[in-house]
């Protein structure tokens, strides 16, 4: 650090609780004609360590679960998509904890069409990232505290000629060795918003062109990882009927 670098608040959200909650603009990734800018989900921010901020979702957002989905604890075979047999709908909320175990990445796929013709990929690459010298407190540590990278990647999610392809909106997360993948997703239509182990977030917005592309699967590649359990809930309108 140089004595000429400053330091400035990033978002100025209200206090709840004594906690700071932050609602950020999701862009549109195809021309729309007028006005189309969305809110993402209200996040609650936390410093849950060491210069390390933690993102969950903020408010009373379980009152919208209506039907739920059970997935069992299963093996996730290395090199091989599972569908998710009854999971499906594109206003969606999906909690998954999985055990990478040595798998080279593991995948979330939603908004699937039967025929994988359209897509929108969720993709954990453990310990993919940086070595943290901050948590490592030494160079002998440094690359045993790397992090771990999530990534939605939206170029197969729309078959339409007019939706912009973009590359993938990848952000670090730091999981210890060892602790489980939580994911926390919702799929609201056009937005795939992406809470992974109550530390970061990423949300994309996406246009399936097909009815069908409401399907979930799940991958691991180069070894096989192991699903704990997956809940899905349909989620309703904030307006009621």
């Amino acid at each position: 650090m140089t004595q000429n670098q400053t330091f400035s608040i990033l978002d100025h959200g209200a206090q709840a609780d004594g906690l700071t909650v932050a609602i950020f603009n999701v862009n549109a990734a195809k021309p729309t004609p007028g006005w189309d800018q969305i809110m993402s989900l209200p996040r609650r921010l936390t410093l849950i360590g060491r210069d390390e901020l933690g993102q969950e979702p903020a408010g009373d957002i379980e009152s919208l679960r209506g039907a739920h989905q059970h997935v069992d604890r299963m093996t996730l075979p290395a090199n091989r998509e599972l569908v998710l047999d009854g999971v499906q709908g594109n206003a969606l909320e999906i909690e998954a904890e999985v055990d990478c175990g040595k798998a080279q990445r593991v995948e979330l796929n939603v908004l699937r069409s039967p025929g994988r013709e359209e897509f929108t990929r969720i993709t954990f690459y453990p310990e993919r990232g940086f070595g943290d010298w901050v948590r490592s407190n030494g160079w002998e540590k440094f690359w045993e505290t790397r992090d771990s990278l999530i990534s939605v990647d939206t170029a197969c999610s729309s078959t339409l000629p007019d939706v912009t392809s973009r590359a993938p909106e990848t952000a670090p997360v730091y999981i210890q060795r060892g602790e489980p993948l939580k994911l926390r997703v919702f799929i609201d239509r056009s937005v795939v918003e992406v809470f992974v182990n109550g530390r970061q977030c990423v949300t994309v917005r996406v246009y399936p062109g097909r009815a069908d592309s409401v399907g979930v699967s799940l991958r691991a590649q180069g070894a096989e990882a192991e699903l704990r359990a997956l809940e899905a809930w349909q989620m309703k309108s904030i307006y009621g009927k």
